[in-house]
Parts: C-alpha cells; sequence; structure tokens
C-alpha cells in the first residue's frame, strides 16, 4: 500500500483483497434480451452448470412482452447465484449495454447473448487466464477473449496467430486478419470510461465503436480455447438485436457512425488491409444515403485526407449498393462475396 498525501494507493493484491472482503462478484455476466423467453433458458443453464460461483448474472430487458420477467423470477429460487433482473422501453442493445455497466457489481463484464450458451468451465478458465496476466503489467489489459463453436461442435471464425496473444482488436483485425465470432470480457471500470453514445433516434450501434477506441488505450489477452457456444440461427431474422449487416439500413445511422470512425481514426492500418478500408468506404456511403445524409455531407464528415480520397473513389459502388437496397434488390450479398469478406469481428463483436 502507498499513500500519496491523502490518497491511498492499492496495489492489484491488495485491490482483490478488499474485493473479497465486501463480496464483490468477479464476474457480471450481462445478457440483454428482447422476446427469447423460449431461448433465455440456454444461458441460465450454463450458468447454473458454472464450475466457477463468484458471478452475478445481470440480465436487461429491452421491452419484452413475452413474459420473459416471469420466468427470471421462477429461476431465482433454483440457483445460488444472484440474479438481476432490469426492464425498459425498447431502446436497443446498445442501451442496454450502457445501463448493465453502470449496474455491475463485478469487477469483470461478460456479456452473453439471450440465444447462446457456455461450456461449464468457462468463468473459471476466463479467471485462470486473467490471473496468470503479471500484477505489474494488469493495468494495461482490459480482459481476455476467447473462441466460440457452434452449436454442432465445430468451431466458428479463426484462431488467434499465438497462444496466447497479448493484442488489441485493431491489430487482431487488421494486422492478422483474424475474423468470426469471439468471446471475452471487459472490465467495469474500463467500460465505464467508453460509453455507447446515446442518440434518440438510433436503436443500434456496432460494438466495434467502442471495442477500437478501447483498443487504442488497452490490451487484451487473446486465448485459443473454445468457451462459447455460439447458436447458428435457422433463420437469420430471428436475430432481432443483432441481425443489421445484410438489413442494416434499417439501422442506418449506427452504422454509419461506426464506418465514419473507422475511416476518421483507423486508417493508420490501411497498409495492412487496403481492401477492407476500401469495403468499410463503400459501406460508409451505402449507410449515409439511407439515413439521409447527402454525399457532400457524408464527405465533409471524413477528415483524413487520404480517407476522403477512398470514399470518392468508393461513391459509385456505395450509391449502386444503396439503390439495389431501395429496390430490394440482394447486390450487397454479391459485393460480399465479390470481395470475399465475411462479418467483421469488430462490428458483431461478442455477437
Amino acid at each position: 500500500m502507498e499513500i500519496k498525501g491523502k490518497k491511498i494507493i492499492l496495489s492489484m493484491d491488495e485491490k482483490e483483497k478488499v474485493q473479497r472482503q465486501l463480496n464483490q462478484p468477479t464476474f457480471t455476466v450481462f445478457t440483454p434480451t428482447f422476446n427469447r423467453a423460449h431461448l433465455l433458458y440456454r444461458v441460465f443453464e450454463s450458468l447454473r452448470a458454472q464450475t466457477y460461483a463468484n458471478f452475478e448474472w445481470l440480465i436487461v430487458d429491452d421491452g419484452s412482452t413475452d413474459g420473459t420477467k416471469e420466468i427470471v423470477d421462477m429461476w431465482r429460487g433454483k440457483v445460488n447465484f444472484h440474479i438481476r433482473y432490469f426492464w425498459q422501453e425498447n431502446q436497443g442493445k446498445h442501451i442496454a449495454f450502457n445501463k448493465a455497466t453502470r449496474e455491475a457489481h463485478g469487477e469483470l463484464f461478460l456479456p452473453l447473448d439471450s440465444d447462446d450458451a457456455c461450456i461449464p468451465e468457462a468463468l473459471e478458465r476466463f479467471k485462470y487466464h486473467w490471473d496468470l496476466i503479471p500484477e505489474n503489467q494488469k493495468d494495461q489489459f482490459t480482459g481476455v477473449c476467447a473462441l466460440c463453436k457452434d452449436q454442432y461442435g465445430k468451431l466458428v471464425g479463426d484462431p488467434f496467430p499465438f497462444d496466447p496473444t497479448d493484442s488489441n482488436s485493431l491489430e487482431i483485425y487488421y494486422r492478422y486478419k483474424i475474423k468470426g465470432e469471439k468471446w471475452g470480457f471487459h472490465r467495469v471500470n474500463v467500460l465505464h470510461r467508453f460509453p455507447f453514445p446515446e442518440v434518440q433516434e438510433i436503436k443500434f450501434i456496432p460494438e466495434g465503436f467502442i471495442w477500437n477506441a478501447i483498443a487504442k488505450s488497452y490490451k487484451i489477452r487473446y486465448v485459443n480455447e473454445v468457451l462459447r457456444v455460439y447458436w447458428r440461427p435457422v433463420n437469420p431474422d430471428s436475430d432481432q438485436l443483432t441481425n443489421m449487416i445484410h438489413r442494416g439500413y434499417r439501422h442506418a445511422l449506427g452504422c454509419k457512425m461506426y464506418y465514419q470512425s473507422c475511416l476518421n481514426e483507423n486508417i493508420d492500418w490501411f497498409h495492412f488491409t487496403p481492401r477492407e478500408f476500401f469495403r468499410t468506404s463503400i459501406h460508409y456511403i451505402r449507410y449515409s444515403l439511407h439515413a439521409k445524409v447527402s454525399i457532400l455531407k457524408a464527405i465533409k464528415g471524413i477528415y483524413p485526407i487520404f480517407s476522403k480520397l477512398l470514399v470518392g473513389l468508393a461513391l459509385p459502388i456505395g450509391f449502386i449498393v444503396y439503390v439495389s437496397e431501395r429496390m430490394g434488390w440482394d447486390a450487397i450479398g454479391r459485393f460480399n462475396k465479390t470481395f470475399k469478406s465475411i462479418r467483421s469481428p469488430m462490428i458483431r463483436g461478442q455477437k
């Protein structure tokens, strides 16, 4: 313990001792949900089977009308961990995320979607990998990220280049070109510094918007261990809180904000993946037009000169994609096949 004036500075070991004394849970497992009463049992059964017990389950219901609250109330008496339930008017997953970070009692914040599951040892393994980070380096890290498998046992997405890989989401995506679903936690006190913007008319902002911001200040330990079960939807439209990529014009403002931030803040990574930034420029035009932002205003919203040039080059294709979507054509599907790209983990993030 170090004392500077009237301020007491605790080491990581001392902080953990204080937390134990206050009975603070190590993990807050956060589940956003919207009319998922028929699927939420996957998370419940997964958490009930955990080998590590020091956690709370925090559910933010984004306006469900299907009896979700009654089911959660019934579950409370069947488990030995704390279940906390909050209901809000339908405002979007990012608003639910902000509320959860404010309400979280845990040190580490782990999102787990309402239609997914995890292996019984998931929390235990996350804690193991977190504890392996040296105490004198831990302040540089925000969390640990692991791999996912689908309900059939098949690996979802790419493994990380090293095991472990100490990096950030920008380097993982742009330099190492790792794609696909991943799962991890962040420190709650870090998330408090990087909330989602809350704009009344926006009901969706990709998680990558804040993951990219965090990446500029903190590292993540990436491990090649499968901890989450990602249920591939039979009907993609059933994924109500996160399905927005191919039909994303319904969430045009939030998506436009995301791609705008990529072009303004991440362009230094261009030399690792030029094609991805050209694709980003196309999406920026596409979503700007869907959001009724003029082309001139969209270009003015991009500040680096090189990014402006990219947007200018992408303008014809972005306009064609926009028009085709307005007319109901599947141009974006053909576009993605042409560029041989899949959804970015920084867009979907942790689903």
